[in-house]
């Protein structure tokens, strides 16, 4: 049965619960230079849709991207194949002569099972995985992206549950330390989108001192440009926790289709045993369930309890909140 790829309109876009996957994604990325387009495909049983965005690279040339797409996945023996019958598809409707298609995948990783072991490493060797990838195409032609965009692992907590059963899940130091926030007095509010100069100056306070990339300003302002979540599905907010007037961290959250995806988070060098940063995110979990959503992607973890992996002190963290 043959594979279809037809272009629609952006706004045409299914609700989904992956937030780059959106039409409100599309608006905020078309305000930072990348132009959106929108594709279903299918066959006559079943359909999915993706967003696809491309940026000028240099003269004549330009680079298509797919974040977390597309949605709907094949058995993993046809990952590789499906790509490449979809890439060249798509290729022959987008606008530009385009250098390459990255794609950061939704799918679950086919070493999965491997990596919840216990003694797990990480993901194979980047050769290892593109060899595996690569089976059934005809081009061979699927390359490994030497760093990945979008998180390639995250943490997503239940909260389709009553607030005692998400607390039972936690771990006791988690629990621990959620309710020393509360009897130090830390608060946790959705903030207007006026403050963000206030948490942009504590989220470069936690690239210093955690030694990341500082992003540019620009980038958040992105998320609550006027218009931006006009006609869509998608909320974005701001959540401080503060102490008497100490701002003490912070989180940009998105809402779509019933999942809260944490995008941006920061934490002050004041009063770190207040333990701000717990209260923040059980601030979240409750601000989501009362908007009606049934998980929360945490964000970048490690994939197990590898301690040199870059995102281990995350794992250990995120993972006190039982998802």
């Amino acid at each position: 049965m043959q594979l279809y790829v037809t272009s629609k309109n952006v706004p045409k876009l299914q609700p989904t619960g992956i937030l780059f996957q959106t039409d409100y994604w599309a608006y905020v990325k078309s305000r930072l230079g990348w132009a959106p387009y929108a594709f279903d495909i299918g066959k006559s049983s079943w359909k999915t849709d993706v967003l696809v965005l491309v940026k000028p690279v240099g003269r004549n040339r330009s680079i298509a991207y797919v974040p977390h797409g597309p949605e709907g996945a094949p058995t993993v023996e046809s990952y590789g194949s499906y790509l490449e019958r979809i890439s060249e598809s798509m290729l022959g409707q987008l606008n530009g002569n385009i250098a390459f298609i990255r794609y950061d995948l939704p799918w679950e990783s086919p070493y999965a099972q491997d990596l919840k072991k216990e003694k797990a490493i990480s993901h194979p060797d980047a050769r290892i995985r593109e060899i595996r990838m690569n089976f059934g195409t005809k081009s061979w032609n699927l390359r490994k992206a030497p760093k990945d965009m979008i998180a390639a692992d995250t943490l997503i907590v239940d909260i389709g549950i009553s607030e005692q059963e998400i607390l039972s899940r936690m771990k006791p130091k988690t629990r621990y330390n959620i309710r020393l926030a509360e009897r130090k007095g830390v608060r946790v509010e959705a903030a207007s989108p006026d403050r963000l100069r206030t948490f942009y100056r504590m989220y470069g306070e936690t690239a210093k001192r955690n030694h990341f990339h500082l992003s540019d300003y620009r980038d958040f302002s992105a998320l609550f440009a006027p218009g931006a979540q006009a006609g869509t599905s998608c909320k974005t907010v701001l959540l401080l926790a503060t102490h008497d007037q100490d701002v003490l961290a912070g989180a940009i959250v998105a809402i779509s289709s019933g999942r809260a995806t944490f995008l941006h988070g920061a934490s002050s060098n004041k009063k770190r045993n207040h333990m701000a940063s717990y209260a923040l995110h059980w601030g979240i979990i409750r601000y989501a369930r009362n908007h009606g959503c049934l998980s929360y992607d945490m964000g970048a973890v490690s994939p197990n309890r590898d301690p040199d992996h870059q995102f281990f002190g995350l794992y250990r963290f995120k993972t006190g909140f039982g998802g």
